[in-house]
């Protein structure tokens, strides 16, 4: 087991609605980074206000912290936690090679998604939301059409882990990449991602809920955003859902 990261708090409820609705209520109280993780949750969501179902054993943790620097940095930890996530996953199983990231915000497992990653702002905090299906995935049925399918650690795995321990490898990973980030800026965090990266080079299709863009994953850019070179030009898209 790694060390828990020097100046970051953690808070374990048996019970919550939901880590961020947590997070929101905690972020006038708390004076340090701090991990919300909930054996249960009662109502948890993900992106674009989905239903995040959380089995009995899978994880959902908070990370409640108060950076400096502007908007689009805030934005850009959620390749921080990506990377962060995916050195745990690694840790927990040795397989380096069967975890990918999926922009913007999942980690993959043998092609399938295994975590995702939701950020908000809270006033002057910043709420990183993390779920991961450790035990068991959403059946197909309950993703969206042409959505990547879930699976889960142990299935692909047999790797058997608590959500305890889980955030036990999260958090010292995500306190390393948020030093690196502090100090080097966004550039040395694109760099891992990028070798990381699911279907770069390949044909892959970006909605954003007013427009759809499919074409070639050429980079992620200096923001953070999606480059597609598509049949009318080169696309930098800030937010939207990827398909492949």
């Amino acid at each position: 087991m790694q060390h828990w990261p020097e100046g970051t708090d953690r808070r374990v409820y048996d019970t919550l609605d939901s880590t961020m609705a947590e997070a929101a209520r905690l972020r006038e109280t708390i004076s340090a980074p701090t991990w919300i993780m909930a054996h249960d949750q009662t109502a948890g969501r993900g992106r674009r206000g989905r239903q995040w179902v959380q089995p009995q054993g899978n994880f959902s943790a908070t990370l409640l912290m108060r950076p400096d620097g502007p908007l689009e940095a805030r934005a850009q930890r959620s390749f921080v936690a990506a990377l962060a996530l995916r050195e745990a996953f690694v840790a927990a199983t040795g397989r380096e090679a069967a975890f990918t990231l999926k922009w913007p915000n999942d980690v993959l497992l043998n092609g399938g998604k295994v975590a995702g990653i939701l950020l908000e702002s809270i006033g002057d905090h910043l709420a990183i939301g993390i779920g991961v299906n450790l035990t068991d995935a959403p059946k197909p049925d309950d993703v969206e059409p042409g959505a990547v399918q879930p699976v889960s650690l142990r299935a692909q795995t047999g790797t058997t882990i608590t959500a305890e321990e889980m955030l036990n490898l999260i958090a010292p990973a995500f306190a390393r990449y948020e030093a690196q980030f502090i100090t080097y800026g966004f550039e040395s965090i694109r760099t891992q991602w990028l070798a990381q990266a699911a279907k770069l080079g390949e044909v892959i299709t970006a909605r954003t809920g007013t427009a759809e863009f499919t074409g070639t994953f050429q980079t992620v850019d200096g923001s953070g955003a999606l480059v597609l070179k598509a049949s009318d030009g080169i696309h930098h898209i800030p937010a939207a859902d990827v398909y492949f």
